[in-house]
């Protein structure tokens, strides 16, 4: 995944895409500050391809969060500029979940964990993120395997 985005970066810099380019290095010095904090964790060999995509998908997010912020207040120019941006992460992340996939997914971890109550609500996000990293919202997983843990 790394090297895929310094190739990338460098292909960028030669076609002069200044927007793609200035999203990859963004991308990269995420990746760069999360390696140098894993070093303090005795982790010579850097963060791995899946923590690689939980950046990308919370750069995503914040896109979003952006995107609404500037259109709320009318600057369009900027609004655009982070809808690029947020285009540009995606294309490195894994196609996403529909909500009707999580909701599935979501229902049969419950069963498979034999979770039955509220307190079991970690142990199925946790193994929801060890199998889908970067290809769910679990933000949205969350609150589907909350609603079926209430109802439990």
């Amino acid at each position: 995944m790394r090297s895929k985005l310094n190739q990338d970066l460098k292909v960028s810099i030669k076609a002069r895409d200044q927007r793609k380019v200035s999203t990859l290095r963004l991308i990269l010095a995420a990746i760069k500050d999360r390696d140098i904090a894993a070093r303090g964790e005795d982790r010579c060999d850097g963060i791995s391809d899946d923590e690689i995509l939980q950046i990308l998908g919370k750069m995503s997010k914040q896109r979003d969060e952006s995107l609404r912020l500037y259109e709320e207040a009318g600057r369009l120019d900027l609004a655009e500029q982070e809808r690029e941006e947020k285009g540009i992460i995606l294309s490195y992340l894994p196609r996403q979940m529909s909500a009707d996939e999580i909701k599935g997914i979501c229902d049969e971890v419950v069963s498979e964990m034999g979770a039955d109550s509220l307190k079991d609500m970690g142990k199925c996000m946790g193994a929801l993120k060890e199998r889908y990293a970067g290809k769910m919202d679990f933000s949205k997983a969350s609150a589907i395997v909350r609603k079926r843990l209430q109802q439990a």
